[in-house]
């Protein structure tokens, strides 16, 4: 049995401080996380000037960061479930420095000593086409010889540029895509609005909700004031970036994270950026015993959030009903790229795919003059729906303790790009960020797998609960599949 929440007739957010320009996309945030989210919040913006964008990105990062944070709030007042909304209950002052968030939705990794990987193949990038242009994705191997098989070319930027050229931008996509690969051709916002996936997408909520009776109206867990998520066991299922991003935040608040990768899949360029705070491990989940540890991980689980694309957990057995009959209790937050409904729903994607297909990278190349796409400050999206997956599973947590019930989230990188071109910077707005200093970073040497770093300090506080994450980042697969 179980249970469609709403997410429509939420009141106007109220925000302290000078935060107009945040206030709209934290208010469609916070609804969509909870219905009966209260209309006046206990927060505070500090911090000055913004990142130069078409679309008021730093606004942005600011909003999907409170909304998370007042998540982990309200859990500690114990009425999370309505966000603080019971008579009587006030919400710890929340405060996010819009300055340290801006970073935070770039990279929050500052390395000491020695150089962090790429973050790109070198064959990735925007290609002109025929008629427009096109975005490849080729980050990983199969994805790389998907795009050069149809290309008939070696990995040579050069020979890669001269081939794209006799391509159509449309055509090109569609090949790659049907070679198991990731591409994306440029379209306009207008083109995106009127495009069949465009439709479907801006038809869907910004977060899918379902409850479950799990047969439990309490558990032993309550949550502690100074560590909110103190003994919330998170299974990480999530590769770049929004999912790593969700559970990071997680960690930061005291949650158990038990990440599991593939024996051989690596990301070398964001994995240090991610994994602060969670144990990493890995499994085989195409071998019986691989799956059998998997189910034994999801039946002590709290939260699961896991990026796969929607058919690839139910070709392993795994599926939705599957988990759910696992453990009635658990919340379970997941992420497509391209929106859960229509033609694409199953489409491989990127945040930088999701720019080119959605209208953004062409609304900032109209608006800068250039003659190529220009792309968000960072990949924004991807940190957006992260920090909006952390507050669901939050959410989802208060849910269980008030109601007995489990939770199943659905999000969607396309739905979050919608949101974030609702609102335009405008002539008069923020100046620009400047640039970044050692009074940005936090004083703590993080010894990491790879060397040691320095983050941008925690742009986000509560009251009485410290922000901490109490493992440094660590090489995949240097854990046990287990939950300590």
């Amino acid at each position: 049995m179980h249970h469609e929440l709403s997410s429509r007739h939420a009141s106007p957010v109220a925000l302290r401080d000078d935060a107009s320009g945040v206030a709209a996309y934290l208010h469609e945030m916070r609804r969509a996380v909870s219905a009966q989210a209260s209309p006046d919040v206990n927060v505070t913006i500090s911090g000055h000037g913004a990142l130069p964008c078409v679309f008021p990105y730093t606004d942005f990062a600011t909003a999907a960061i409170a909304t998370a944070t007042l998540a982990v709030a309200g859990l500690t007042t114990g009425a999370a479930g309505d966000y603080g909304l019971q008579a009587g209950v006030s919400l710890p002052q929340v405060n996010v420095d819009r300055r340290l968030a801006s970073f935070w939705f770039q990279t929050s990794l500052r390395a000491q000593g020695w150089s962090s990987p790429p973050m790109w193949d070198p064959i990735a990038g925007d290609y002109r086409s025929a008629d427009g242009w096109i975005r490849l994705h080729t980050n990983a191997p199969h994805h790389r010889a998907a795009a050069l098989a149809v290309l008939d070319v070696d990995a040579q930027r050069d020979a890669v540029a001269h081939a794209v050229a006799k391509w159509t931008a449309d055509a090109l996509e569609a090949a790659v895509v049907a070679q198991g690969g990731c591409a994306a051709a440029m379209r306009t916002l207008t083109q995106w609005q009127d495009h069949p996936q465009g439709i479907a997408v801006a038809a869907e909520p910004l977060l899918h909700w379902e409850t479950f009776d799990a047969g439990v109206r309490t558990s032993d867990w309550k949550p502690l004031r100074e560590r909110p998520l103190s003994g919330v066991r998170v299974l990480d299922l999530t590769r770049i970036l929004a999912g790593p991003t969700a559970t990071r935040f997680l960690a930061g608040f005291g949650a158990q994270v038990l990440r599991i990768d593939p024996p051989d899949w690596d990301e070398s360029g964001t994995v240090p950026e991610v994994v602060l705070g969670k144990r990493c491990a890995r499994l085989d989940l195409k071998s019986t015993e691989g799956r059998a540890t998997l189910e034994a991980l999801l039946r002590d689980a709290d939260i699961v959030v896991h990026g796969y694309r929607p058919d690839a957990l139910e070709a392993l057995g795994l599926g939705a009903a599957r988990r759910r009959e696992l453990n009635p209790a658990l919340i379970d937050v997941s992420l497509d790229a391209y929106g859960w409904q229509g033609p694409w729903h199953a489409r491989r994607g990127f945040d930088s795919l999701l720019q080119m297909s959605s209208g953004i990278a062409d609304a900032g190349m109209r608006a800068s003059g250039t003659e190529r796409p220009v792309p968000l400050p960072g990949q924004g999206i991807d940190y957006a729906t992260g920090y909006l997956m952390a507050a669901a599973a939050v959410h989802g947590l208060a849910l269980r303790q008030t109601r007995g019930v489990g939770a199943t989230v659905r999000a969607s990188l396309a739905r979050t790009a919608g949101l974030l071109v609702t609102q335009r910077t405008p002539d008069d707005g923020p100046p620009p960020l400047s640039a970044e200093t050692s009074d940005d970073l936090s004083p703590r040497i993080e010894d990491t797998s790879w060397g040691p770093v320095r983050r941008i300090a925690t742009p986000m506080s509560i009251v009485g609960t410290p922000v901490d994450w109490a493992l440094p980042a660590l090489a995949l697969g240097t854990a046990t599949p287990r939950w300590a």
